[in-house]
């Protein structure tokens, strides 16, 4: 029975016996909802402006972070420190989101079957990262992350550092022209391992 004085079209009844009507008005109130909480993002200082210090990957380390992503280490390993005093003592200082502005995207989550990567950068050697990444056992042996051997020998392909730098630029990093035409030859020859080490290196060291 439709409540009074409710319009006919929208009535409990009607809504709850049309599943075309019911899921139309779902998605509008979800979109109505989504705006209100993310529009208002895009116009706060504190999510749009960097954080004092940060700066653009270099091309390795964007050849680092492309990797990262390529094999799959954002299933175990969140880049988000919570404000919480435990989270705190063992990672740093919590995550801003001026930190992440030349990130896309960026690599916060909730997962963490291993630890958190934020505030990793310089907390080990190159030759640690070296060596955890092609037999993680050796430096933690109760670890259950797989070997990544093949980074040892596989080769950036500086080809690829332009496109990817240029798209980036589109999208509010700001590379200039002569850091987009010298990205190749910054990559020759060298190793994804040693793109990877570079990127896992700069991790949260804009804040420190």
């Amino acid at each position: 029975m439709s409540s009074p004085g409710a319009p006919a079209a929208f009535s409990h009844e009607r809504i709850e016996t049309n599943s075309v009507l019911m899921i139309a008005l779902i998605v509008l109130t979800l979109l109505f909802g989504g705006l209100v909480e993310i529009v208002p993002l895009f116009f706060q200082r504190s999510t749009t402006q960097p954080v004092a210090g940060l700066q653009p990957y270099t091309p390795l380390q964007l050849a680092g972070r492309d990797i990262y992503l390529r094999e799959g280490c954002y299933n175990c390993h969140s880049q988000m420190i919570r404000p919480f005093r435990a989270e705190t003592l063992r990672y740093g200082a919590y995550s801003v989101a001026g930190e992440f502005v030349y990130d896309h995207p960026f690599q916060w989550g909730s997962k963490r079957t291993g630890p958190d990567l934020h505030r990793v950068g310089g907390r080990y050697s190159d030759e640690w990262h070296r060596v955890h990444l092609t037999n993680p056992r050796d430096v933690v042996p109760e670890s259950n992350m797989p070997a990544y051997p093949w980074l040892v020998n596989a080769q950036v392909d500086p080809k690829d550092m332009a496109p990817r730098m240029k798209a980036l630029r589109t999208v509010g990093v700001p590379y200039t022209d002569a850091q987009i035409a010298a990205a190749g030859d910054e990559v020759k020859g060298k190793t994804e391992l040693e793109a990877l080490i570079a990127y896992l290196q700069v991790l949260g060291t804009a804040r420190k």
